[in-house]
């Protein structure tokens, strides 16, 4: 693949993760409106809405992997990485190494999150899989696993794509990541 196309490639995938992330934002702003139309149904006329609850839970999840991919690749996920940072301004390669280890095994993590979510998202579509109460709301479950899926193998493709940059990195004359 030459220079060219993996730079399209590149933009092309930080798109998705940033549509994906866009996507989660959107699922947040309707939770916030069908929570508050919640609440004030239920002061002012004293009828909830039924499927709040279902859609809340369900929604929750969907969010987290949604918005997962793009949290780790912007760097804002949370995690104490002081020691970390000294050794790789101190120890560029060493750095580069412990890099390529952490992402790696960020990777691996995913990979068998992926492995146990495939077989369930499988089962809740053959089966059709619906959480509520039939009769008054039901809503599917398989489109919430399916996200999961996606977005787990995207953080995956995400921690992959940082572990080549070590890689690249620690075989530099100056073993610093850029």
């Amino acid at each position: 693949m030459s220079s060219v196309q993996a730079n399209i490639f590149a933009r092309a995938f930080s798109g998705f993760v940033g549509g994906l992330n866009n996507v989660g934002t959107v699922l947040i702003f309707a939770l916030v409106v069908m929570i508050n139309l919640d609440v004030f149904s239920r002061f002012l006329f004293n009828a909830p809405i039924d499927g709040v609850t279902e859609l809340v839970e369900l929604s929750i999840v969907a969010i987290v992997f949604l918005q997962l991919p793009d949290a780790i690749r912007a760097g804002r996920l949370t995690r104490s990485d002081g020691l970390y940072c000294r050794i790789q301004k101190s120890h560029p390669r060493l750095g580069s190494a412990m890099g390529a280890f952490f992402d790696l095994a960020g990777a691996v993590f995913f990979i068998t999150i992926i492995m146990g979510s495939v077989p369930r998202f499988v089962d809740a579509w053959e089966r059709s899989y619906f959480a509520g109460n039939k009769g008054i709301f039901v809503v599917p479950v398989w489109p919430v696993r399916l996200i999961l899926v996606i977005g787990a193998m995207t953080v995956v493709l995400v921690f992959l794509s940082f572990t080549y940059k070590h890689v690249v990195a620690l075989f530099n004359k100056s073993g610093a990541t850029s």
